[in-house]
């Protein structure tokens, strides 16, 4: 007769749990409970509110941990949703506390902590998320605080102003936001896709035409520099300037095609179904359904996902696209009957799969499989985590509150100038060397190089 030590039956057990699944999504009761499980887990990777630790950023940037700072922001998009659709509001506090922290000297989302890796993509990540909590009402911030409308038009000024808008590739918004970080010669989709959005949605919002308009123009760019295939709709990634963008990466991203959807979606809405929007969004649809849920209509990475080379960022993506999805089939409702049904399946397929950790209720990334899988050597599951409560806000989107307006019960105050005369705060490009300038590095360069010499030279005889 076989028996078991503590440690076997334990991992008997565990692995007898694991087999059987924590989630439900027959009923809108079971999606809730779901969700809020998937959200306390998420919040377990998140110390910003513990003594000595940073609010509003998830561990990192690289090398202190696996996060850029903007994943912290879409982090709290994702909450902001996740309260709309189930009215939790167990993390608020954190969401106002986050939010407003990481507002950065200038109160647009440029805080100088982060310049090493501010992209305007990174920089818009959190205006996306102030906006959502303008749109479905959110709890105001205290009034001495700036608002959610602010913040969101602060945004959209900074990367309105002509500071961040050059004449190389005939328009359009750089990648990076300081000169000097790598990656400013390249002008990719993300970046632009958010400013179509949030001007569309901040036009939808207060009525504003010249959000509208902006919304429009950028959308023309994206599509005449070929970011936008005109006649497949997929959307490539971006394209450097020295050669004029026409070097196009087509690689393809699950949340450039959302972006997009969900803006032409608002414009659609705010336009009472003008042509041009409607075909943005019919051809968006169909190549996002085929391309980014291509195998029983479950999401999946094409970029990485196959040969397990996602990184951080990537790993992301798949909430973002369920979220933005849900909200487009909201603004649009005849595409509902497309979407409604995938995102349900996407997301039981998703729940299946989060059998893992110590409690065997660890969501992973790979969702086609059907089974949980170790994450990647260094990767903590906040992304994953992010994506399924993503998932479970989807499919409560249907019988949620549409995004409010200024005329429809909006209560976040604007501030239009809000964010001006900040854009170049880290943008400005190096003035021209001169005879003079190269004359002083010399000198510069012989003092440091003989005093380096020098301690070296100590170093070596202490040994």
């Amino acid at each position: 007769m076989k028996t078991f030590t503590g440690a076997a039956a334990a991992a008997a057990l565990l692995s007898l749990v694991s087999g059987q699944n924590t989630y439900s999504i027959d009923s809108d009761d079971a999606i809730k409970k779901s969700a809020a499980t998937m959200a306390e887990d998420l919040l377990k990777h998140y110390h910003g509110d513990e003594p000595g630790q940073v609010p509003g950023i998830l561990p990192g940037p690289p090398p202190a941990g696996p996060y850029y700072w903007w994943i912290g922001g879409a982090m709290w998009g994702t909450l902001i949703d996740y309260w709309h659709v189930t009215g939790d509001t167990t993390y608020n506090d954190r969401v106002m506390q986050a939010m407003q922290f990481q507002v950065g000297e200038n109160k647009a989302y440029m805080p100088n902590n982060y310049t090493a890796s501010l992209g305007n993509d990174d920089q818009g990540f959190w205006g996306m998320s102030a906006m959502l909590a303008a749109e479905v009402k959110f709890p105001d911030p205290p009034s001495d605080k700036p608002s959610w409308l602010g913040l969101a038009q602060a945004v959209w000024n900074t990367q309105a102003s002509p500071d961040r808008h050059d004449k190389e590739c005939n328009g359009g918004l750089r990648w990076q936001i300081p000169f000097a970080n790598n990656g400013y010669d390249y002008k990719n989709t993300i970046a632009n896709g958010i400013f179509f959005n949030m001007g569309a949605r901040l036009g939808r919002y207060t009525g504003n035409q010249t959000y509208l308009d902006w919304a429009e123009k950028t959308f023309d760019w994206v599509e005449g520099v070929g970011y936008i295939d005109p006649e497949t709709y997929a959307i490539y990634d971006g394209g450097h300037v020295e050669h004029n963008c026409t070097d196009i990466n087509k690689v393809e991203f699950s949340y450039n095609n959302a972006v997009f959807l969900q803006g032409c979606a608002v414009m659609y809405n705010h336009t009472q179904g003008a042509a041009k929007w409607k075909k943005c969004l019919d051809g968006l649809l169909k190549h996002g359904l085929e391309h980014f849920f291509p195998k029983d209509d479950v999401a999946y990475e094409p970029a990485c996902e196959g040969v397990k080379t996602c990184t951080q960022d990537m790993l992301s993506y798949k909430g973002y696209t369920h979220r933005w999805y849900a909200a487009s089939a909201q603004m649009a409702p005849y595409i509902a009957d497309q979407v409604a049904p995938v995102l349900k399946k996407s997301a039981a397929a998703c729940i299946k799969q989060c059998t893992g950790g110590d409690q065997a209720r660890q969501c992973g990334f790979y969702w086609q499989s059907g089974v949980w899988q170790a994450p990647d050597p260094g990767n903590s599951g906040a992304a994953q985590q992010m994506d399924a409560v993503a998932a479970m806000v989807s499919l409560l989107y249907p019988d949620s509150k549409p995004a409010v307006t200024a005329d429809t019960g909006g209560t976040s105050k604007s501030d239009v100038n809000a964010g001006v005369g900040q854009a170049n705060a880290y943008h400005k490009e190096p003035k021209p060397i001169t005879t003079a300038d190269r004359a002083g590095a010399g000198i510069l360069t012989f003092v440091l190089l003989s005093a380096a010499l020098g301690m070296f030279g100590w170093m070596s005889v202490g040994i």
